[in-house]
């Protein structure tokens, strides 16, 4: 199987008020394709920079990151805009659809984004919506909405779904049908990487990594644990 994902010695530091943060330490990890993975931690142990640069929100102050074989952590923002658009499929724990677009309207915003999209409705049936393409946002309940952001997201035809805390904001029934939905998308061939705190997620993963003080602490593939320094 393919590497969707490779970063080598990928450090993150912020410097406020004079003070410098590192919110990544000195991490190295490979992601196959066709992967669900789970990134677990409490918070602050650098889940969200992690997605961040994975996603070409930000960039590594020291490091590489290879992402399909090319080394992005030294793109311009024009570039990393370019693979943002082409390449990345970002879930939110906030829906961030448009109130006055119907449902098909917001998931065909993406069309216009990427060079290969998919039918939007296309999408929506993956995700169990099709019956809904002409409500408004307002005419769905919260699990609606989020699976409206899944297929945005999968109509762009990316590589990576990148997701953060993607069932942050649902009751637990309806956090399992996204889950199912996402693991879904893996098995077509998606590298799908979940941001959470949540434990219970690791149940679903075919990787699971533990983050903590901007380090891996250890990296598991179905029954067996890799520990890390």
């Amino acid at each position: 199987m393919s590497t969707a994902l490779s970063l080598r010695s990928v450090s993150k530091t912020y410097s406020t008020g004079g003070q410098s943060f590192k919110a990544l330490d000195h991490v190295d990890l490979d992601i196959e394709e066709g992967r669900l993975v789970v990134i677990l931690g409490p918070s602050g142990a650098g889940k969200s920079t992690l997605l961040n640069l994975i996603g070409g929100m930000d960039t590594p102050s020291e490091g590489t990151i290879t992402a399909g074989g090319t080394d992005i952590s030294r793109y311009t923002e024009n570039q990393l805009a370019d693979y943002r658009a082409e390449h990345i499929g970002f879930i939110f724990q906030f829906y961030n659809i448009l109130p006055t677009l119907t449902v098909l309207e917001n998931v065909n915003l993406v069309a216009d984004l990427s060079k290969n999209a998919i039918d939007g409705m296309q999408a929506l049936e993956a995700v169990g919506l099709a019956d809904h393409l002409n409500k408004f946002p307002n005419q769905l309940s919260g699990g609606e909405q989020q699976r409206v952001s899944i297929a945005r997201a999968i109509a762009k035809n990316p590589s990576l779904l990148l997701c953060d805390e993607p069932t942050g904001a649902l009751d637990s029934a309806t956090g399992v049908t996204i889950l199912k939905i996402l693991k879904e998308q893996a098995q077509m061939g998606k590298t799908v990487i979940i941001v959470t705190h949540n434990s219970l997620f690791a149940d679903i993963a075919d990787v699971v990594i533990r983050l903590k003080n901007g380090k891996i602490k250890s990296v598991t593939k179905g029954q067996s644990l890799f520990l890390c320094d």
